[in-house]
């Protein structure tokens, strides 16, 4: 299974309609965010771990959220994401197929040195757009498939002799 870590503000501040809605609630944008990658990371069967720093928030201890597919973590006072990422990263990523989402030149330079691959957050939108309409796609074609009955898949005779029995209970 591969692991995609993601820098979320990176990508919240890089991704038209999130780049949009941070602009009047960053809580907002980190929930769409957090749909998004749900979808993404079920469909692909990887499992993401998205983070966002919160090393300038006075007495944060960090904070961990396991949703369907994914795991949030807020990292602890003076912490950021890239050095959570890259310490994760390092622990894993010479055995663990990893990817690191994230558009800082210099973090991708470190990730890719302790075993991991890089995906700029531009790169990985277009991944996600592609997933979200594949998606799409199968949802539309499964409405507009003929729903086949089990009656519509037997011999007629051995319907009619089911239903005989149903209704003689």
């Amino acid at each position: 299974m591969r692991n995609v870590f993601v820098d979320g503000y990176n990508v919240i501040n890089s991704w038209p309609g999130l780049r949009d809605i941070v602009g009047y609630n960053l809580e907002s944008a980190r929930q769409k965010l957090i749909e998004i990658l749900q979808n993404y990371a079920v469909y692909k069967g990887y499992k993401v771990i998205l983070v966002f720093d919160a090393h300038m928030k006075k007495g944060s201890l960090g904070n961990e959220e396991v949703y369907s597919g994914i795991v949030v973590i807020y990292t602890k006072e003076g912490e950021t994401a890239d050095s959570y990422i890259e310490k994760t990263v390092n622990d894993i990523g010479r055995t663990t197929e990893v990817c690191v989402v994230t558009s800082d030149s210099l973090e991708q330079q470190t990730i890719f040195q302790r075993g991991a691959i890089r995906a700029s957050s531009a790169e990985f939108y277009f991944e996600v757009k592609e997933v979200e309409n594949l998606i799409k796609n199968e949802t539309e074609r499964s409405k507009t498939e003929k729903r086949y009955r089990l009656e519509d898949r037997m011999k007629k005779e051995v319907w009619e002799k089911l239903e005989k029995i149903r209704r003689n209970r």
